[in-house]
């Protein structure tokens, strides 16, 4: 039974990124100025050189850091820890995330038409002034 720590792949890292934000080889590819089957042998290499890891890092607009450290689990547990807050959020505190409507909506509404009729009452008038004025 071995002991031994597996070293983390850095190119699976960089694939799997690469895939959460919806990019082909070639589209990273294109944006680094080479081909898509480098980029394939990247992704299959467990070991990148530093200076290639930032060309990519920048390309994929990801720190170094992200690339090197990356694991699913942990993009699992920060997308729970999401949706644990928001459904754990309520309405009863919505004036700390101001989704408490501090007015009526309809009685906005209501004055808007209000509003409206009497721009429309006071071009009548008006036209009939001109009308009468002839």
């Amino acid at each position: 039974m071995s002991t031994a720590i597996k070293s983390k792949h850095i190119g699976r890292n960089i694939s799997r990124i690469r895939e959460l934000k919806d990019m082909k080889q070639e589209a990273l590819a294109q944006a680094l100025g080479i081909s898509q089957q480098t980029i394939s042998a990247i992704e299959n290499s467990e070991i990148v050189d530093e200076q290639r890891l930032v060309e990519i890092a920048k390309a994929l607009e990801v720190s170094v850091e992200a690339l090197k450290n990356f694991s699913e689990e942990a993009v699992f547990n920060y997308f729970n820890t999401f949706n644990d807050t928001v459904s754990n959020s309520s309405f009863g505190q919505a004036a700390n995330n101001n989704y408490d409507c501090t007015f009526n909506p309809l009685d906005k509404v209501v004055e808007l038409y209000e509003r409206l009729v009497q721009a429309e009452k006071d071009k009548v008038e008006y036209l009939e002034k001109l009308l009468n004025g002839k």
